[in-house]
């Protein structure tokens, strides 16, 4: 029998040669990063149904969107299992005084699954302290934990996977306690609250671990079973829609306390999680806004665009986010029956607001603004406005209507200008009726 000690080694070197294999892969696999080398695509009609017809009122689109819909869950993100448990959350804890008595703070454990040992997330409630009514709420999951989103201390560590942290689960508590309040820029919690806004946040890790393999680990292996016989089919849900799950059970939540306007929550990620946000706005018509900062490949920016990462690149290097009909298309991108366009325009006529950063060339911010301006037809046949024309704006403003889009000076990241964009445009569609 072998010990725990050599099954340890085994398990390292396993990994070890796993990552050099793939690193070996992702090295083969060709990217562009030079505009003039994009070759000219074709996007799939996002008016036009599978049939042919043409899209030509409200109505239409009704059953062209669920049409689409079906099509991003069969060969993109996965079909969600059917009759999943929404169980209320239990508020573990009310402070009145937070952030030095600006916020009311709410903890709250939501149950994904049922049984003895259920996978439960934490969420995370700010909301003003001086709201005299029910206050809209930005809602986003976190990658770190959400302690680390806050400057209060007494917020409890993120449990079991966390990706600075060995798979195996163990904590070390000496970096878990250092990592407090190291994503605080990224949730300026205070700001939003002055604003007039709350802000929900959940550890996406609570929902299920974000590694190849880490569906044993969360929501979708507690479904499923992780067996050795345990498979998913082809069109079965993977991480983003797992992730998305999780989104809309705190919604549920939300919508459970007087004390938020559930009719205005805005759903908002960065990278993966920005794809999980549209996503998310996409299949589920109850959050009022959609923000995707930075979302790139499988989020905003266009598979059909030769430009930055790849439907190739994105697929070997996170096999574990989409569903196993996605790696079909692998090397057959203009075969795949759907682009981002019309994920986007899936939100539709709800405001979708996309975001990039100059330096993120890695995520295709034209290709990200290109996904927007072309969803504007359906804005349009719904009677709102869009992006203005198919060319970039300049760096640091923003523009569109109901659809809103900036690419900002810098890299990779969510940040305090991101923030004063999104709240801007909160202010015209979330506020335009209390005016």
């Amino acid at each position: 029998m072998i010990s725990p000690k050599a099954f340890r080694q085994t398990a390292v070197l396993a990994l070890w040669a796993a990552g050099i294999v793939l690193q070996a892969a992702q090295e083969t696999i060709p990217i562009n990063e030079v505009e003039e080398a994009v070759p000219p695509y074709t996007l799939p009609e996002v008016l036009t149904f599978c049939d042919g017809r043409r899209v030509e009122s409200a109505r239409d689109w009704t059953r062209r969107r669920a049409e689409l819909l079906r099509l991003f869950e069969d060969h993109v993100y996965g079909r969600v299992p059917k009759g999943l448990p929404r169980a209320p959350g239990r508020v573990v804890e009310t402070r009145r005084d937070a952030l030095g008595g600006k916020a009311v703070r709410q903890r709250i454990q939501v149950p994904l699954t049922r049984g003895p040992r259920p996978v439960l997330m934490d969420l995370l409630v700010y909301r003003p302290a001086s709201a005299t009514g029910p206050v809209p709420v930005f809602l986003g999951l976190n990658f770190d934990g959400n302690h680390t989103v806050t400057v209060e201390t007494d917020i409890p560590l993120a449990r079991g996977w966390v990706a600075n942290r060995p798979r195996s689960g163990v904590t070390n508590h000496v970096a878990a306690e250092a990592s407090r309040g190291t994503d605080t820029a990224a949730w300026p919690i205070e700001r939003i609250l002055g604003r007039g806004y709350g802000l929900a946040t959940a550890y996406y890790g609570d929902i299920e671990a974000d590694f190849n393999g880490g569906w044993r680990h969360g929501l979708r292996g507690t479904v499923a079973g992780t067996g050795p016989g345990s498979r998913f089919a082809p069109e079965d849900w993977g991480a983003i829609s797992a992730w998305s799950w999780g989104l809309s059970r705190a919604l549920d939540q939300l919508a459970r306390d007087p004390a938020i306007d559930a009719g205005k929550v805005a759903v908002i990620g960065h990278s993966r999680l920005g794809k999980t946000a549209l996503w998310t706005g996409a299949r589920d018509p109850r959050f009022a806004l959609v923000i995707a900062n930075e979302s790139g490949e499988g989020g905003a920016a266009l598979a059909r665009r030769f430009f930055g990462e790849t439907t190739l690149r994105i697929n070997t290097s996170f096999p574990h986010w989409f569903n196993g009909r996605f790696k079909d298309y692998n090397h057959r991108v203009p075969d795949l029956p759907v682009d981002q366009h019309e994920l986007v325009a899936l939100v539709a006529p709800r405001p979708v607001y996309i975001a990039s950063a100059e330096q993120d060339r890695w995520a295709d911010p034209k290709g990200e603004y290109l996904s927007g301006w072309h969803a504007g037809p359906v804005y349009r046949l719904l009677g709102r406005e869009g992006l203005p024309g198919p060319d970039l704006p300049a760096l640091n403003r923003s523009v569109g209507d109901s659809v809103g889009y900036h690419v900002r000076t810098g890299a990779h990241a969510l940040t305090g200008a991101d923030w004063e964009f999104y709240l801007d445009f909160a202010d015209r569609h979330l506020r335009r009726d209390s005016r």
